[in-house]
């Protein structure tokens, strides 16, 4: 199996060295950080498996390194913070955190949670790249309206026109296209792009779906409130 790497960044050498410990413990192998400015010259030359990133750091903060980290990959990342603040636990999942924990938190819950999502993410990579038998499932093209989705090749087309997308984005894609014109609840979206284990919250189905929307501006995917959302294959007459 895998020896995942993991990177600490934490400004507070006392939690990086407890925090490493306890992922050692667990068969982990991990390198401490102290700036965003130093996670990111890692990322840019040996990035790691999962990132557990605090927010408060002098120089550069979490939410920009997350940012930034984000724009390049869907690598795991749990974030950390000292404030137990609604609208900071909000942005980290909204900038594409996959986690979040509050100070002080359980080493013990923290290493349960990196379990977790080692687990998920290994699952949905797992359906995205190995092919389904028989592989003419994968080989299909799906389209709805001006919309296609290539599904071995991963790649997505509006208007012809080629959208890259990131392995999250295509699979809720993936799955409201799927079946077109269908209320999918944010449980069943978290279940089918995360799997039955997930740990955060459901504002991370809010964020995929803002994410599609900025990137395909007339894309018609409905939010049905205090439910979830659907594709449409046609539009209203409103």
């Amino acid at each position: 199996m895998k020896s995942y790497q993991i990177a600490v960044v934490d400004d507070d050498a006392q939690i990086r060295e407890i925090v490493e410990a306890y992922l050692h413990k667990e068969g982990y192998r991990t390198i401490a950080l102290s700036t965003a400015e130093d996670a990111w010259e890692l990322w840019k030359d040996e990035p790691p498996d999962m990132w557990i990133l605090d927010i408060m750091l002098p120089g550069m903060n979490g939410f920009e390194l997350c940012r930034q980290i984000r724009k390049e990959a869907e690598v795991p990342i749990i974030m950390i913070s000292a404030r137990d603040e609604e609208v900071d636990r909000i942005l980290g999942i909204e900038l594409g955190g996959d986690d979040y924990l509050t100070k002080p938190f359980s080493p013990r819950e923290l290493v349960a949670r990196v379990n977790r999502l080692f687990h998920r993410v290994g699952s949905i990579r797992q359906a995205m790249e190995i092919p389904p038998v028989p592989s003419q499932i994968a080989d299909t093209a799906i389209e709805v309206g001006e919309l296609q989705l290539i599904q071995k090749e991963r790649r997505v087309f509006w208007h012809g026109e080629e959208i890259e997308m990131t392995l999250k984005e295509f699979k809720l894609l993936q799955t409201l296209s799927e079946q077109p014109n269908r209320a999918f609840t944010r449980d069943e979206l978290l279940t089918l792009i995360w799997g039955d284990d997930y740990y955060g919250s459901d504002r991370a189905i809010d964020d995929l779906v803002k994410r599609l929307r900025r990137k395909i501006k007339e894309l018609p995917v409905d939010t049905v409130w205090g439910h979830g959302y659907r594709l449409r294959t046609e539009r209203t007459g409103q």
